[in-house]
């Protein structure tokens, strides 16, 4: 590439920068491992340099998981230090939600479908709407193991196949489970890295760059973005932290379902119009 395709794609770099700022406040804001932002913006910029959109979201997922892992190990560092992870859940959910993306993922790398975005924006509003309307248990009170396994699997297929963290599904889960609001973003910080590494390999070895992808591209992750948005989610990340320490509980729930809603709706419009 020289100069001149550089400048020309000042648009994509610049979108990219904003993305990358962005992603990593909410990483640490409200453990969503920046894939709520990433996914659908490259989504958008991937189909501004020629793809289709099914091939589109197909980049957008596997480039969004990857951004994901240097951001949630920057997260999690900083949550960890305010003893804001759940070391023990983790423990426990770790092997089931791994089943979990190791089944997405293959799907994604696999088949191309809006039917994956029209299934996680239902999910997203659901739950936005469920985030507005109950109010939060004061202790932990976990069900039983069969439901925590199920929950555990869930979690991490849904949120590998839409190219999330674990915060976006991660969050309301532990939210109903009762875990504070401050914890439940510490430990869902931790699902994302269980969720986009191994997702990110899978997509990374198993997918097949689209004819029409950027330059950059190996199987479903295209690295100029990475390499663009990932310092940004880094440095970022850690300020997102201690804004959200700031914020009361109940504050910050409402700021994450606002979000949460907000994505849903744009994901759904954008498969049905596909």
């Amino acid at each position: 590439m020289d100069i001149s395709q550089v400048v020309e794609l000042w648009p994509f770099w610049s979108a990219l920068i904003v993305t990358g700022v962005v992603a990593g406040l909410l990483a640490g804001l409200l453990g969503v491992g920046g894939g709520i932002v990433i996914v659908p913006v490259l989504y958008f910029i991937f189909q501004q340099v020629g793809m289709t959109p099914m091939d589109a979201m197909s980049l957008a997922t596997g480039t969004s998981l990857a951004t994901i892992i240097p951001t949630s190990i920057s997260s999690i560092r900083a949550h960890r230090q305010k003893g804001n992870v759940d070391t023990g859940l983790i423990q426990a959910w770790w092997v089931f939600m791994l089943l979990g993306v190791l089944a997405g993922s293959l799907l994604v790398s696999q088949v191309q479908s809006e039917g994956f975005i029209i299934l996680f924006a239902l999910i997203a509003m659901l739950v936005a709407v469920r985030m507005f309307l109950h109010k939060q248990s004061e202790a932990a009170r976990l069900p039983s193991r069969l439901w925590q396994r199920v929950s555990a699997t869930t979690v991490g297929g849904l949120s590998v196949m839409a190219g999330i963290g674990g915060g976006t599904i991660g969050v309301p889960v532990l939210s109903k489970f009762g875990f504070a609001s401050h914890r439940a973003v510490g430990t869902a910080a931790a699902f994302g890295l269980i969720i986009a590494l191994p997702g990110a390999i899978v997509m990374f070895l198993f997918g097949q760059a689209p004819l029409s992808a950027p330059f950059g591209t190996v199987g479903l992750v295209n690295w100029p973005s990475f390499l663009l948005i990932v310092p940004l989610t880094v440095l970022f990340a850690p300020l997102g932290v201690k804004l959200g320490q700031k914020l009361p509980a109940q504050t910050l729930k409402k700021v994450f379902a606002v979000v949460l809603l907000i994505t849903g709706v744009r994901m759904f419009i954008q498969a049905i119009g596909v």
